[in-house]
């Protein structure tokens, strides 16, 4: 009798040795401990208690009791849902010695980027590898990336990456859009979804539309057990472990490792990166994990300039090139956790508009490695102080010497190859987000009205 998206769990006050649970559309797994079961949302919710799970599919409902569960289809039929083992621990949810999940989980991002990489790529032949696949990458014409959130404009970096190396064409779309544009999806095309938990309720639907298209189906996703990992016909895991902090950060720069690995093999196998470039594209990917490192030794300094953006209303970001989803990526990390209107924008779309919010009250965050765009930028930056905004520049040691005189702050980032820049410059503007919430006193882990993982449309 019910409609729309739920997942149920009933419990009756003559029965209290029972629930009943019942899903449709957003995600319920049955979980087996000794002499006790449970219900949740997903695995992660139930690592404390045990790692012994079982998801329910679509329209099942499940009577659970102390010594198991009978799960029955949406038909009514008894069923047996395959049991297990979750692989989370109860001690990956556990702040440690971290204010906060989220610090924690910034923290993490070399370790975790490096455990991703490590199922990407073969050192010794300095090769990437991907998953088995039942079809030929090398036919793909064109790839349709889907996803919401953080993990677009992981995707919005990947549109750049594999039209630049692979040169296949890329459409991207925001999930909650993609069925309702009716979208023109041709025969021998790949459809890309980029997820944390692999339940997001919108690229589940989008997802399942591209299938019934003919789409091939490619996942990036954080749980390797999840709804859109089980109906995809190339998974490709992050390996980012739980991720707690409801803004990501840790599974975005895994989605951008494995987004990395696989624009790089699209390229090869189209024969549009020789044997050579892919041997410099394997080096520069193992040297990530160093490069966030160095990134993060700028904690410290980044929390000593937070006092500066905490005050402002409005805060703009600009970047060029890949570094412009990193500017949206940025101002989102500062809505969600510190409540400071934030925008980014391409920094050549400065003068269409934007320009006219520009005053001394608004802190403008510059993303700018040194490199050929660079130049233009600095002209932006010009534009800006002309006007008298405060600007921060993150750059590398060169950007800074050549345009850092002037600015309210400047951040120093390694000097890295464009391709891993996007993870690199990720590092800053998480931090920066973190401090100035934490500068206001807000919820860092658990922001206003948000949830992690978004179940419904």
């Amino acid at each position: 009798m019910l409609r729309g998206a739920f997942a149920l769990a009933i419990a009756f006050r003559a029965h209290d040795d029972m629930l009943i649970g019942a899903r449709l559309g957003s995600p319920l797994v049955v979980g087996y401990g000794e002499g006790e079961t449970y219900l949740g949302s997903d695995a992660l919710a139930l690592a404390p208690l045990t790692q012994k799970i079982a998801y329910l599919e679509e329209g099942d409902w499940v009577v659970v009791t102390a010594d198991g569960a009978q799960i029955y289809d949406a038909g009514n039929n008894p069923v047996e849902r395959e049991i297990t083992t979750s692989g989370v621990s109860a001690a990956a949810v556990e702040k440690g010695p971290y204010r906060h999940f989220m610090q924690k989980e910034i923290f993490e991002q070399p370790t975790v980027v490096a455990q991703t990489l490590r199922s990407y790529i073969r050192p010794l032949e300095q090769q990437v590898a991907l998953p088995q696949m039942d079809f030929e990458l090398r036919d793909i014409k064109r790839v349709t990336i889907v996803a919401c959130g953080t993990s677009y404009y992981a995707g919005m970096v990947a549109k750049y990456w594999f039209e630049q190396f692979a040169r296949v064409p890329v459409d991207l779309d925001f999930a909650s859009e993609f069925r309702y544009r009716e979208p023109v999806l041709e025969a021998g095309g790949l459809a890309l979804f980029i997820s944390q938990s692999g339940e997001t309720a919108d690229t589940l639907a989008a997802l399942r539309h591209a299938k019934g298209e003919g789409q091939k189906i490619a996942v990036v996703v954080n749980v390797p057990t999840s709804s859109m990992a089980r109906e995809a016909d190339l998974l490709l895991p992050t390996h980012a472990g739980p991720e707690i902090g409801v803004a990501s950060t840790k599974a975005f720069s895994c989605q951008l490792a494995v987004l990395a690995a696989l624009a790089a093999h699209l390229a090869v196998v189209k024969g549009r990166m020789t044997r050579d470039e892919e041997r410099e594209i394997v080096g520069h990917l193992t040297e990530i994990p160093a490069a966030l490192n160095a990134a993060l030794a700028h904690d410290d300094e980044i929390a000593g300039m937070a006092h500066l953006i905490a005050p402002a209303r409005d805060v703009l970001y600009l970047g060029r090139g890949p570094d412009y989803p990193l500017a949206l990526e940025g101002a989102l990390k500062l809505k969600e956790i510190s409540y400071i209107h934030a925008e980014g924008y391409a920094s050549g779309e400065m003068k269409h508009g934007p320009i006219a919010l520009i005053d001394e009250a608004v802190p403008v965050i510059v993303l700018a490695p040194s490199g050929p765009l660079f130049e233009k930028t600095v002209s932006n930056m010009q534009e800006v102080r002309a006007r008298g905004g405060k600007i921060v520049l993150i750059s590398d040691a060169e950007g800074i010497a050549e345009a850092g005189e002037g600015c309210m702050a400047t951040i120093e980032m390694p000097n890295v190859h464009p391709l891993i820049a996007p993870l690199v410059y990720a590092v800053p503007v998480q931090l920066l987000a973190y401090h100035v919430a934490c500068a206001k006193g807000t919820d860092v882990d658990q922001p206003r009205n948000l949830a992690k993982s978004v179940t419904v449309e």
